[in-house]
């Protein structure tokens, strides 16, 4: 019966690979097809309908809350101006200092990355940033890279995030905070050597050529003029609350909307910004909240009896449990979480770390060393993700090339994330 689930497993990583399926349908496929085999009942207890649609869909609500929450706070950084200033300051202090102005664009997106992900932070960081950068003669490629490579280094403090694995893993944010702490020196370092390496190493490129539609977008921005210097702590504010001050993370997140409504909008503005900022955060929260469903699916599916009793043997005989080889071999599978592969946790990956936890292989923080680690690859490098495939198009280069750039600088990442996790919890 394990072997059967497994050969589900592929025949979904296969189909979400081949684009014959969005990921979202292959995971709600994948969670009833893997149900079914697991010899679930149709209802009842353990069962298809009720355990693993009904109950496994609303699982990740609260992660699916702060991804809106994440994606308000962002629409009103870009509608504010807040980020074009952070963005437009930056590159007014570094001049025509190439790696003065891609560190500070970096640190922009850092910020950025600690509010929101994916595309949106990109674009936030990226779409004054990149044409910046490639005007004072940073390569194109590095300049897609640094603003990936700046959003990985914000993920760690990125609330949603936080709140996503603490309720996929079950475990506290406490558990999940701590972890990020550790995880968040790598992700920076590997940041900042990205920037100082590659853009000595490539030399300066005094070249231009993105599309004439960038011009609106950056136009637009400029007629908003800066926003006011107390604004620009706007990001700071949910992770001073949730990280200095201990204060959940849903009322983190909209204090951090409350400031930056009212530091930069006047109060009979306030409804309507607010309402139409929530609205475009419902368009860009949209697919992510699919996934979550998604995903909450696919879980529950893997915790079931039946499929937890099936893939204990198989998992367990391949799985290290010494340290060294835990390290060896996982560093060694980091490709895996590209492409949408088999480790991707926003994929399959969710499914495998449910089943490394519902069958005791490892202790839930060891997973979530894991699942953080290899997130961190494919939050940078993965062609196939929303940011990636922006920053490079915006740039005028491709995914592949950007992913070729940054790839052994997350894995270096990935690694850190994997002896910490050794060290501490095997």
């Amino acid at each position: 019966m394990g072997v059967v689930i497994l050969l589900v497993m592929a025949a979904g990583v296969a189909a979400m690979l081949t684009r014959r399926l969005p990921t979202a349908f292959a995971l709600v496929i994948l969670g009833i097809v893997i149900a079914f085999v697991a010899g679930a009942p149709l209802t009842g207890e353990n069962s298809v309908l009720d355990t693993v649609v009904q109950n496994g869909a609303p699982m990740l609500a609260a992660t699916m809350i702060a991804i809106l929450l994440g994606s308000w706070l962002g629409k009103l950084l870009d509608e504010t101006g807040i980020a074009g200033t952070l963005v437009r300051k930056i590159v007014e202090f570094g001049g025509d200092r190439p790696v003065v102005v891609a560190l500070g664009v970096l640190a922009v997106s850092t910020l950025v990355g600690t509010v929101t992900g994916s595309a949106p932070a990109a674009m936030l960081a990226g779409i004054i940033g990149i044409p910046a950068m490639i005007a004072v003669g940073i390569p194109k490629v590095t300049a897609a890279g640094t603003i990936l490579m700046g959003i990985a280094a914000g993920m760690p403090f990125e609330l949603p995030i936080w709140q996503f694995f603490s309720t996929a893993l079950e475990l506290p944010v406490d558990t999940v905070r701590g972890f990020m702490l550790k995880l968040f020196p790598f992700a920076l370092a590997a940041a900042v050597l990205f920037v100082l390496i590659e853009t000595r190493r490539r030399g300066v490129e005094h070249a231009w050529s993105l599309k004439s539609a960038s011009a609106k977008p950056a136009s637009r921005r400029k007629q908003l003029g800066d926003a006011p210097w107390y604004a620009l702590l706007t990001p700071l504010v949910p992770l001073v609350l949730a990280l200095g001050l201990e204060v959940a993370i849903l009322p983190s997140m909209l204090a951090g909307v409350l400031y930056a409504l009212v530091t930069t909008t006047r109060p009979r503005d306030m409804n309507k910004r607010l309402l139409r900022t929530l609205y475009g955060a419902f368009e860009v929260a949209a697919a992510p909240i699919v996934l979550f469903i998604a995903i909450g699916i696919l879980l529950a599916a893997v915790k079931l009896p039946g499929a937890v009793e099936s893939l204990e043997p198989l998992v367990k005989a391949v799985s290290p449990q010494n340290p060294v080889l835990f390290v060896l071999v996982f560093t060694l599978l980091v490709p895996l979480c590209l492409y949408r592969g088999p480790l991707n946790v926003y994929g399959l990956g969710a499914g495998i770390a449910g089943v490394l936890i519902a069958a005791g292989i490892y202790p839930a923080v060891a997973v979530l060393g894991l699942a953080t680690s290899y997130n961190q690859v494919f939050g940078v490098s993965d062609p196939t993700s929303t940011q990636t495939v922006w920053s490079a198009q915006y740039a005028g280069v491709t995914p592949q090339q950007v992913m070729l750039r940054t790839l052994p600088y997350v894995w270096a990442v990935a690694l850190g994330g994997f002896c910490v996790t050794a060290a501490s919890y095997l």
